[in-house]
């Protein structure tokens, strides 16, 4: 174990403060260490200390005057020599034990321990709150008092905030702004105890099964389907619930989106990640039926090169049976689909267009 750089520092050498040094209480040598590491410019945590360590520790420091240079090195070196024999640290609590775990132990399990623990032992309640989505805040906000999410508003981050407040309605965001304005004489017990109420009621929320909203499942199943039956299927959507049925529309992708979803500078990933013969066989397919326009996106976007030989393979193939034609366009949206879980590509969120095109409106009528 290598030493901090302010300890390395430290010659090992002074027998004269030996003597001393064994006379100091552990927490005279404690503050002797604290304030040395200070004063070399050392990020100390103290503030992950509980709270009565934290009053001792600042006590001693209060009531130290003068500590001799020889006195410093035989403590340094003390706490130095504890540094090297130490081997393995756990971390403190239940809190700090499931940190370690998070993502190796199953999610109820997390759960129980959570719960049985309390919300107190998890540190601040903030940091859970201020973690948590906005989604799961929005119930909660929506059903405390004004003042109450006054001060939860105040406890985010700004950007966050106003995302909360923008998702709002109106009168309820106004009410909570001006509310705001009164928190000046909020207590930190008082913003401690909310913490913990709100913090409570993130955890007291069911686990889910399933990490996608029901939208986006029934939406991955369609992008894999034959576009008859995804028709029939989104059909039936359409009677049964009409709005559930635009959110699984709007979260299915397959070759006739790549238009309106893939940028540009993208399509060249997307060429060279799909076989030469799929993009033949796919494109050759697009251009005899009705997603020629989707075939001449992706022609007009890749190198001259490359576009006129699939140009001419294209030709050189004639006829494809469409069930061919079909599997290779489903091969090329699922490599669209890899990369973007890769992050190497961006798909455009067809929503946030139309929110633009409507705020043009607004506009245009302004």
């Amino acid at each position: 174990m290598s030493l901090p750089t302010p300890l390395a520092r430290i010659s090992p050498t002074a027998p004269s403060g030996a003597s001393t040094a064994t006379r100091l209480t552990r927490r005279q040598k404690a503050a002797i260490i604290v304030r040395f590491l200070l004063n070399e410019g050392a990020d100390i945590p103290l503030s992950d200390l509980p709270d009565a360590l934290q009053g001792t520790l600042t006590a001693q420091m209060g009531s130290m005057r003068y500590v001799d240079r020889a006195t410093l090195i035989s403590v340094v070196t003390e706490f130095a020599a504890e540094l090297e024999a130490m081997g393995l640290t756990f971390p403190h609590g239940m809190a700090g034990a499931l940190i370690a775990l998070d993502g190796r132990i199953s999610p109820q399990t997390a759960a129980r321990l959570r719960k049985e623990a309390g919300v107190r032992q998890f540190g601040d309640p903030w940091d859970q709150i201020r973690a948590a989505d906005l989604a799961d805040l929005i119930p909660i906000i929506q059903a405390e008092s004004t003042e109450v999410a006054a001060v939860m508003l105040s406890k985010l981050d700004v950007t966050r905030a106003a995302d909360l407040l923008s998702r709002l309605p109106g009168d309820t965001a106004r009410r909570i702004t001006f509310a705001v304005s009164h928190t000046g004489g909020v207590t930190p017990g008082a913003v401690d105890r909310i913490g913990l109420s709100l913090a409570a009621q993130l955890n007291d929320m069911p686990e889910v099964a399933f990490d996608d909203g029901p939208a986006n499942r029934v939406g991955a199943i369609l992008n894999s389907t034959s576009s008859a039956l995804r028709d029939d299927v989104l059909d039936g959507l359409e009677t049964e619930d009409q709005a559930f049925a635009q959110q699984v529309r709007r979260a299915i992708f397959t070759f006739v989106n790549i238009p309106e979803r893939v940028g540009p500078v993208d399509v060249p990933k997307i060429v060279r990640d799909v076989e030469q013969t799929v993009l033949v066989t796919a494109i050759g397919s697009a251009s005899a039926g009705e997603l020629g326009h989707v075939a001449e996106f992706i022609l007009d976007n890749m190198s001259r090169r490359l576009a006129d030989a699939l140009r001419e393979e294209i030709e050189e193939r004639g006829r494809i049976k469409p069930k061919e034609g079909e599997e290779a366009m489903t091969q090329v949206v699922n490599a669209i689909r890899r990369l973007q879980a890769a992050g190497e590509i961006t798909l455009i969120d067809p929503s946030a267009d139309s929110d633009d095109d409507d705020d043009d409106d607004d506009d245009d009528e302004g």
